[in-house]
């Protein structure tokens, strides 16, 4: 099954190890990033989740619950944990779908036989509070993800979603936005109440609405 941003993501009943749950009804109103992993005990993972769990803070004050997926067994996750915890110098805060039956996997398209025939790849989804998914990217099994680079999506996707501005490259919270081109000139007094910048009629910059 080939996702797309926009499509509803699969809901799933899931054993993970801080209980069972399903996924939808887990999310609720939060917005959710569900990111998978090759296998348990293995270098890159354990780091990436270790990170994580580092940044916990970071994706509470955003609404963003986090959740991780691993095709091995509830048992290998839990000693996992244990490994990343110390490795890490961290406390795994969030849960982990043990998913050996690869129903999660399956859902997301996650195995990539031409990367690797029984692994998953490193996929990320960022789902919104309405359930549609809003980015997902994937990583080949030997690089980490960029933590940093997926707050800064996810900053620019709850802007995005409240207020007609786009973020252009480069962008970082706080930054100037692009004014999106559905919004006309004689409209933008009444939105953009801090000004705006026209370098061509279809680049206009405004200061970042939501500071």
């Amino acid at each position: 099954m080939s996702l797309r941003l926009g499509d509803v993501a699969p809901d799933f009943k899931a054993a993970t190890t801080e209980g069972e749950f399903n996924f939808h009804e887990w999310l609720g109103n939060s917005w959710g990033m569900l990111f998978s992993h090759p296998a348990d005990f293995t270098p890159v993972c354990t780091t990436e989740l270790g990170m994580t769990a580092k940044l916990k803070d970071e994706f509470d004050k955003r609404n963003v619950k986090v959740l991780a997926v691993s095709i091995d067994p509830l048992d290998s996750h839990r000693e996992w944990v244990k490994d990343i915890n110390e490795t890490q110098k961290t406390f795994v805060n969030f849960p982990i779908i043990a998913d050996d039956d690869r129903n999660v996997a399956t859902l997301y398209d996650m195995i990539h036989p031409n990367a690797s025939e029984k692994a998953t790849v490193r996929s990320v989804f960022v789902i919104g509070p309405d359930k549609k998914i809003k980015l997902t990217l994937t990583y080949p099994a030997s690089t980490g993800r960029n933590f940093n680079e997926l707050l800064r999506v996810i900053d620019s996707l709850q802007l995005t979603a409240s207020y007609s501005v786009a973020t252009p490259a480069n962008w970082q919270d706080g930054e100037d936005c692009v004014i999106v081109p559905a919004v006309k000139d004689e409209d933008i007094p009444g939105k953009f109440p801090k000004g705006h910048t026209v370098i061509k009629p279809y680049l206009r910059m405004t200061p970042q609405p939501n500071k």
